[in-house]
């Protein structure tokens, strides 16, 4: 190795650990998802609201659900007694529910049995909805910031003016009988309720629509905290059963392999053939010898040319000449192999090809005979041509 590419290795050595502590050094940029999760710090989950639980609920046992509110509650239910054997508040702060129906109303009917469901959401479960005969409306044109307000006098000095994570839902039709009117938001000059508690049963179903106030953005934020806890003062005593975000076996997600990773069979067949795969990628990345390529003989020309020439000659009608290139050759194969002089064709001659080809005398005298004659007649037929044809080959090959 030259000092030449010594040196470009030390430059790009230096760049790359140049580049490697710039890239460090940058600060980590804000992740602003919207995730609702009880386990993320960053600034729309929930880890604060979670961990705080058990100091704004402190005579109240917090137990974390990370089942479909059906799986659980319906381990609760006594089918005997047709009670729960637990009470108290079920509790869920998410931007957008997607809540099976068999969960919804089970915890509806959690709620019938004097307990309470409390739900924050953007878009809160449906049927829910359409059981505590409320409707939402949802409007996406809007701009600026809200100002959140509780209804009760005693928590005028908790309003909050909030922009980030906001979103114009409201309640637009209610069952008045039911409902009790908790809290209301304004933007600009309108004015519409987010906060609602409804009678069903011997029991409530709490819904507020802006989950954003219990992030861990808002209750950091000034004294966003104090609303958030208004919101939550409504909530009476007994174990908060909160919905988590992190699912049993949501590890394996939304995919399509879920039962054939939770099934250990499949699973190990399933990890079997990745590996192997994998194995097999590994080992055919070698470089392997490129096709050799078909390299066709040369073709022999001289054949070829041969037969133009006998077709021309025979297509023209010209049989002498074909005779005469034919005795020429036959003569030639003489002198070349046997070493004998075919200037004179006589009965000399006949006797020493007879003696050194060992071909019958009376079939070679037959043969210089035809030969002789021919090269005498001009006028040759094609029947000539072919006696002369047939009697060489002969001699070729007997």
């Amino acid at each position: 190795m030259n000092k030449t590419v010594k040196l470009y290795l030390v430059i790009l050595l230096i760049l790359f650990i140049g580049v490697a502590a710039v890239e460090l050094s940058l600060p980590k940029p804000i992740n602003w998802t919207q995730t609702y999760n009880e386990k993320h710090k960053i600034p729309y989950g929930t880890y604060i609201l979670h961990d705080q639980l058990k100091y704004l609920f402190p005579n109240d046992s917090i137990i974390t659900i990370r089942t479909t509110p059906y799986q659980y509650f319906n381990a609760l239910y006594n089918w005997q007694d047709s009670t729960y054997t637990s009470a108290g508040t079920y509790l869920l702060i998410k931007g957008f529910t997607n809540m099976d129906d068999a969960s919804s109303q089970e915890l509806l009917d959690f709620a019938s049995h004097g307990n309470e469901v409390f739900i924050a959401s953007n878009y809160p479960p449906q049927n829910i909805l359409d059981s505590l005969h409320i409707t939402v409306k949802y409007d996406y044109n809007f701009k600026g910031r809200a100002e959140l307000i509780l209804s009760n006098p005693v928590f005028k000095k908790d309003s909050i003016t909030i922009e980030k994570g906001l979103s114009n839902s409201y309640f637009s039709a209610l069952d008045t009988v039911n409902t009790t009117v908790l809290g209301y938001q304004k933007f600009n000059t309108s004015k519409h309720i987010n906060y609602v508690k409804v009678s069903y049963g011997s029991g409530h179903v709490l819904v507020h629509l802006q989950p954003a106030v219990f992030t861990n953005y808002h209750l950091l934020k000034e004294d966003h905290r104090k609303y958030a806890a208004a919101i939550l003062s409504y909530i009476k005593e007994g174990n908060i059963y909160f919905d988590s975000q992190n699912k049993l076996g949501n590890s394996l997600g939304n995919s399509p392999l879920r039962f054939i990773l939770n099934e250990p069979a499949l699973r190990w067949s399933w990890y079997l053939g990745l590996i192997s795969l994998a194995l097999f990628m590994v080992f055919n990345a070698k470089r392997k010898q490129r096709i050799v390529q078909v390299i066709k003989p040369l073709e022999n020309t001289t054949i070829a040319f041969t037969k133009t020439i006998g077709n021309l000659y025979y297509e023209t009608r010209d049989h002498h000449t074909i005779i005469d290139k034919k005795i020429t050759y036959f003569l030639e194969h003489v002198r070349r192999l046997y070493y004998i002089d075919t200037q004179v064709l006589d009965d000399t001659f006949i006797k020493t090809l007879s003696l050194k080809s060992g071909k019958d005398r009376a079939k070679l005298n037959q043969l210089i005979t035809l030969i002789i004659n021919l090269k005498a007649n001009r006028q040759c037929t094609e029947d000539d041509l072919l006696k002369l044809n047939t009697a060489i080959e002969n001699f070729y090959t007997t």
